[in-house]
């Protein structure tokens, strides 16, 4: 029977309903079934994605399934970051090749600033094999439920909660769920975002894209240039429709990408003709292919100004959408839903204002910005080099050929020629090598209390190279410390929906700031010694070098592993109560003048 509690009825009651079961939703249900938070995930789809879709998992997000405790089922079906050693820039498969550059960390002067960053590799596992992993993990925590086949219709909030309209779509059963917050995770036509009243701010439609997924043995063309993509530009074609090959599974699974014109039609279930165009693409016709899945789909380049209203929060390609380049999207997705889940937990359980909730939309929604930004200058960047050689439109194939026969010849004008396309490969480390992006972005507004110093200058670029910090805001810096005998990260002995505070020898003060904080907020926060008696051992001294703080001071390390506030010395110890109280969004006391309530714990 339908309940009620004055304010109307429905069918199901939880604290958290998610719709849309991609990415984006799985790793909201799964950190949620972490931090013990009942939920409901429906998903319009039957099952899982049945295409690869995205694929690259970059660092931060394989520092958040390590959290989540599933990094190593990822790496263990994931192709190895040495796989993808390279960006390869050809005419065909089997023609010339124009230029390669070093990628994803694995060239000789990058490849110890990666190691160094983070104790999770960069891997590529497609999303088809992602999802059933995330799947199997959120059953197996028996806290939330999944429910695909269950289509989002639409949603009523009002300040106690949200209403939700809910279809299953095989017997067409409509039902109503009542939840207290409501996360909206379905994807670039999001139908949450619209009932919302809101909408994304940039550029739709900036390009036409035909994804092929086919299987064909490309060894004798790939394997002594292990790559993610191989680039290429295949004489007589338009030099905006770029082909782009994805190795998946090395090296007989790939995704072929092409950019056709607008005026080009395009029959996805000609099989026939998208075969022949990989194979032109190849520049082999014997090469034998099996089509898998033909899409055609629009490029966009555009973010939401607002992630959220009341007590719906949108996350994933439903508030950032941006070219494929960079392989941001699905991290940054997963990103989104870390952030937001554990402000979601302290609130459910009293431990948080709702203020905290508003940190969330005030720290993903730049770092989307940044994102789409990025990807589209990185799709720009390789219209650079069909330029540089000299390809334009309303050349005969013949011209092209020719042009790339030339290219080494030693006259001024080849000689001009190179000289371009050095300029323009080196842009693409912006695409391949995009370190800050990826792992240094910064929170700098938010639930972080300053510690009234300068943000850190990177002397390098930023979005090419990472740089460690605990400025309040940045990811907390990876060390590997010692626990008796077992290795760990510094990321390894925060998180997992705490907060930790590490100090070192001289910190004793800090204990007792943690039990008044706890006194003060209700919320347990977890003290760590670095380098004191019967505490972590730092054994290279690498955390001493990175953490910015005097041996006695202190870092404060939010659930999502970021840096929630720093203090010089042991003399600040007094104002950790106040600053747990500060990120909360909380007072020190309830509103009827009770004190908190004990201490709790993260689970």
């Amino acid at each position: 029977m339908p309940s009620s509690d004055g304010r109307g009825t429905w069918d199901i009651r939880v604290p958290v309903l998610i719709a849309g079961g991609g990415p984006a939703g799985l790793a909201a249900s799964l950190a949620l079934s972490r931090y013990g938070v009942h939920h409901l995930l429906v998903n319009r789809h039957l099952g899982t994605a049945h295409t690869p879709r995205a694929h690259l998992i970059n660092q931060r997000t394989g520092e958040i399934l390590r959290d989540l405790g599933v990094e190593d089922r990822v790496l263990a079906s994931a192709v190895p970051g040495e796989a993808m050693a390279n960006h390869v820039f050809m005419s065909t498969f089997a023609g010339p090749e124009v230029a390669r550059i070093d990628a994803y960390g694995n060239g000789q002067d990058r490849v110890g600033a990666y190691r160094a960053a983070s104790p999770s590799p960069l891997c590529n596992l497609p999303q088809h094999l992602l999802e059933p992993i995330l799947v199997a993990a959120i059953e197996e925590a028996c806290v939330g439920e999944l429910r695909f086949g269950h289509e989002f219709v639409s949603l009523e909030q009002d300040e106690h909660g949200v209403t939700a309209v809910i279809t299953d779509r095989l017997s067409g059963h409509e039902y109503v769920v009542r939840a207290d917050y409501l996360i909206g995770a379905d994807g670039a036509r999001s139908r949450v975002l619209r009932q919302l009243g809101l909408d994304l701010e940039g550029h739709t439609g900036v390009a036409r894209a035909v994804t092929t997924w086919f299987e064909a043995d490309l060894s004798r063309y790939a394997a002594h240039r292990p790559a993610l993509l191989y680039m290429g530009a295949v004489p007589g074609h338009d030099p905006a429709d770029g082909r782009v090959f994805v190795s998946l599974r090395p090296w007989h699974e790939w995704l072929h990408l092409t950019f056709p014109p607008p005026t080009q039609e395009v029959d996805e279930n000609d099989h026939e003709a998208v075969r022949a165009g990989i194979r032109e693409s190849i520049g082999d016709p014997s090469v034998d292919i099996t089509i898998k899945n033909v899409s055609a789909w629009e490029v966009n380049s555009a973010v939401a100004p607002r992630y959220a209203r009341g007590r719906v929060f949108c996350v994933g390609d439903a508030v950032h959408q941006n070219p494929p380049t960079n392989g941001l999207g699905l991290n940054s997705a997963i990103a989104d839903s870390f952030n937001l889940c554990w402000k979601l937990r302290l609130v459910l359980d009293g431990l948080a204002g709702p203020g905290l909730l508003d940190t969330y939309e005030a720290e993903r929604q730049p770092v989307g910005r940044q994102i789409v930004d990025r990807a589209f200058r990185s799709m720009l960047d390789l219209m650079g080099i069909p330029q540089a050689l000299g390809f334009a439109d309303g050349q005969s194939a013949q011209e092209q050929w020719h042009l790339l026969e030339t290219l080494h010849d030693e006259t001024p004008e080849a000689e001009k020629r190179r000289a371009a396309l050095a300029a323009a490969t080196a842009a693409i480390h912006g695409q391949a090598n995009a370190h800050g992006v990826e792992l240094g972005y910064r929170y700098r507004t938010g639930a972080t209390v300053p510690d009234h110093t300068p943000e850190p200058v990177q002397d390098r670029d930023p979005e090419l190279y990472y740089r460690a910090t605990t400025w309040p805001g940045a990811r907390l810096p990876h060390a590997w410390l010692e626990n008796g005998r077992r290795r760990c990260s510094t990321l390894d002995v925060t998180g997992h929906g705490r907060f930790v505070l590490l100090t070192g020898p001289g910190g004793e003060r800090w204990h007792e700031a943690a039990r008044d904080a706890a006194l003060l907020t209700g919320l347990h926060v977890t003290v760590r010694g670095i380098g004191t008696r019967g505490g972590l051992r730092d054994p290279y001294g690498t955390w001493a070098d990175l953490r910015e703080v005097e041996a006695s001071g202190a870092v404060l390390v939010r659930p999502d592993g970021h840096v929630a506030w720093r203090a010089a010395d042991s003399g600040h110890a007094g104002e950790l109560p106040q600053v747990m109280a500060t990120i909360l969004a909380t007072s020190p006391q309830h509103p009827d003048g009770e004190p908190p309530p004990p201490a709790r714990p993260a689970p």
